[in-house]
């Protein structure tokens, strides 16, 4: 882990991530000793609205540090770090599942594997979607500042404040100093799979992925590990990268995932559901157990853009309750968790 300059965007993101809803508020610390990271520094007094229920104080973070003197040979380590981690799961395992409305929900949207289609099925679909999630009350971010950057007047247009679209400017510039420092061109994105699915260039692909985010206002801007602390539609700036914009998302808070894709991917996030949404039927066909909704009938002229995302807003109610599980979830499909360290390493 760098701790030079760019480090807070990897810190702020492991702890935000430790601290998602999904993970229940138990944060336990499996510390080496001697890293730069030291536990006190990525969980800070205060980090953890938790009290110890015995003494009615706040509780202390959880660490096992390997190179305690205490631990002799290696099963004294993993013997260490299985005690401690029960006493999280006997917590963990006595929730019950209780019924909330709509607006807790905290969905990221995001598309990999894109085409041509992206932005005449799936994403439009989406949009339909997220209007609706928005309307409920819900949060919803839409992310990746290559894949908007070029539509970014569309953005700052539909800002609910000067403040908001302040922010989403200040968010793009950040973005182009940190490729230029790497001398990067951001035109690179558009990727050979997204060029052989008809998409010819980077801004084609901006104007397909800014449709996720549909027609409401944008109440916020989440910079890179940070934590989403209001409603409505946000803008969460975060690489293009799946794996990268995803972990992201899962620090903002995130509680739900949905992914359009259509070249297809086996994306999924151990953390969240993740419902993936197929451009074309074909796709749908041909990855029959790994799609969960096939857009592609928009296309077909089998169902309208409003048809689709109806059926993804039931969908999200019914996976978001344990109605139903994704494919995803089916196949236990997890990718690791990608940081996005900006900062030099020593």
């Amino acid at each position: 882990m760098a701790i030079g300059g760019g480090a807070a965007v990897p810190i702020r993101r492991l702890r935000n991530i430790s601290l998602n809803p999904n993970f229940g508020g138990e944060v336990m610390v499996v510390s080496l000793g001697c890293e730069k990271l030291q536990p006190e520094r990525l969980m800070p007094p205060g980090a953890i609205a938790l009290v110890d229920q015995r003494t009615l104080q706040e509780a202390p973070l959880d660490v096992v540090c390997l190179q305690d003197e205490a631990h002799v040979g290696f099963m004294s380590m993993v013997d260490s770090i299985l005690r401690q981690a029960d006493e999280h799961l006997k917590r963990l395992n006595a929730r019950r599942r209780e019924t909330v409305p709509a607006s807790e929900l905290v969905v990221g949207m995001q598309c990999g594997g894109s085409d041509a289609f992206s932005g005449v099925t799936a994403n439009p679909a989406v949009g339909f979607c997220t209007d609706l999630l928005v309307r409920a009350g819900a949060t919803v971010m839409f992310s990746e500042v290559t894949e908007v950057r070029d539509g970014i007047d569309q953005l700052t247009a539909r800002a609910a404040t000067p403040e908001v679209a302040q922010a989403l400017i200040d968010q793009m510039a950040w973005y182009d100093a940190y490729l230029a420092r790497g001398r990067v061109d951001r035109s690179a994105n558009t990727t050979p799979g997204n060029k052989k699915g008809g998409l010819s260039n980077i801004v084609e692909k901006a104007m397909g992925s800014i449709v996720k985010s549909g027609s409401a206002p944008i109440a916020g801007v989440v910079a890179p590990g940070e934590k989403a602390v209001q409603k409505g539609l946000l803008y969460a700036a975060t690489p293009a990268s799946d794996f990268i914009c995803g972990t992201l998302q899962l620090a903002a808070g995130m509680n739900l995932h949905v992914f359009t894709t259509g070249r297809g991917t086996p994306y999924g996030l151990a953390q969240v559901p993740v419902i993936k949404v197929a451009t074309r039927s074909d796709l749908t066909r041909r990855w029959h157990d790994l799609m969960d909704v096939n857009a592609g009938r928009i296309a077909d002229g089998q169902a309208t853009i409003e048809d689709v995302g109806w059926e993804l807003f039931h969908l999200m109610l019914d996976v978001a309750s344990g109605r139903k599980k994704t494919w995803a979830e089916h196949w236990k499909l997890a990718n690791q968790l990608v940081l996005f360290n900006p900062a030099p390493v020593t």
